[in-house]
């Protein structure tokens, strides 16, 4: 197995917009790109750009009937059916909406195919990430589901047991959905509790026969010492058990205290934390540190979204960046450039990255700890674990 990591990256996935009010701005994958090359990155990894996923490959997860409403929709936006979530306020329909859906796609199941070959043990799609894509329907700014797909791909060339670990704001529906009851594919969501958020699912007691579809419903507010409380006390005891020959984790950027769509409170250095654990996951409890990563949602998208995904790429890459670093003034001026705004100046939000293990303890009247212990009653003694 080739010890580099590969940076799935086209320009043209940039393309994936809706529009210049819609909160998913493009900007926020250019952006990370010139920070990523602003700190030599893109000689770290083997920077590939793999083809759009075709419609066999959508089919994997994607009814035929919604490939073609988007292809439909693509080519004439005013016709979109919002029957499948097209043309909606969420997901509103775009020129050339299927060709940059499927490219991103095409870049998450690129990253599958080369790291189950073994062309690399790793790889990283920051474009991706789209995990609310339903297999008839559009969601919370997804068209395609490429995590889902990704999987699948995973699962069609052979894999057995593939783990999916998602620790965006927002509930991994998506995925979920399309692995419900199945046993090869373990799917663990650390998400903001449903009842306030978006998409309103991912409930501790949301749990297939298996116990493999695992949800941890987040307190408002949860900060740094809790997400990681609640990441620690559930994720790595269930990879160590499950024993997947493929790691995929998703890491959307809007648990941050800045993002504007949701009500955690997590800090860059806790993401970059929980970044390093899944690596050292990957290599702990997978045969080749097979590891997939992909990015996600994130709507802080010059302040955070780029820092946040740069540091992945350095994680993934074996290269990570020192978080006191000074951002190099060139991508200060980029940022300008587009947006007007003024960058970010380090690599860090300055918080110390600390957190109690589950082993110390637990306050039944914390509600932290019981949204992990819910978690824990409901899915581990269907996996053979004492909660």
């Amino acid at each position: 197995m080739s010890g580099r990591a590969l940076l799935m990256w086209d320009d043209a996935v940039t393309a994936y917009d809706f529009g210049p009010s819609h909160p998913m701005d493009p900007v926020r994958l250019s952006l990370t790109m010139g920070l990523v090359r602003a700190y030599g990155l893109d000689k770290a990894l083997d920077v590939v750009a793999a083809p759009a996923a075709g419609d066999s490959t959508l089919r994997l997860v994607h009814r035929e009937d919604y490939v073609a409403a988007v292809r439909a929709a693509s080519a004439d936006p005013g016709a979109a059916d919002q029957a499948y979530g097209l043309g909606t306020v969420d997901d509103p329909a775009f020129a050339g909406m299927h060709e940059a859906s499927a490219l991103i796609a095409g870049q998450s199941v690129g990253a599958a195919e080369a790291v189950w070959r073994g062309d690399a043990a790793h790889a990283v799609n920051f474009a991706g990430g789209l995990h609310h894509a339903m297999p008839g329907g559009a969601a919370g700014f997804c068209i395609y589901n490429d995590a889902a797909l990704a999987i699948a791909r995973l699962l069609e060339l052979g894999a057995e047991r593939v783990a999916y670990v998602d620790v965006d704001v927002h509930h991994g529906d998506g995925v979920q959905t399309a692995f419900w009851d199945d046993p090869r594919v373990l799917t663990i969501s650390l998400h903001e509790h449903p009842r306030l958020l978006f998409p309103g699912t991912g409930w501790p007691e949301e749990t297939d026969a298996d116990g493999t579809a695992v949800n941890v419903a987040l307190p408002a507010g949860t900060g740094d010492e809790g997400w990681l409380r609640a990441f620690h006390s559930v994720v790595p005891e269930l990879l160590a058990e499950f024993r997947p020959q493929v790691l995929v984790t998703q890491h959307g950027a809007d648990t941050h205290f800045e993002d504007p769509l949701a009500h955690l409170a997590v800090s860059l250095d806790a993401q970059r934390a929980v970044q390093e654990a899944c690596h050292a996951l990957a290599h702990e409890h997978v045969v080749g540190g097979k590891w997939v990563a992909l990015g996600g949602g994130g709507y802080a998208v010059v302040d955070v979204v780029p820092r946040s995904w740069t540091h992945l790429v350095g994680v993934v890459g074996h290269a990570p960046v020192d978080p006191a670093s000074v951002i190099p003034s060139s991508w200060r001026d980029e940022v300008f450039a587009r947006t007007r705004q003024l960058g970010p100046g380090r690599m860090t939000d300055g918080r110390a990255v600390l957190w109690r293990d589950w082993e110390s303890g637990y306050d039944p009247a914390d509600r932290l700890d019981q949204a992990v212990l819910a978690t824990r009653r409901a899915v581990y003694p269907l996996r053979g674990l004492l909660a």
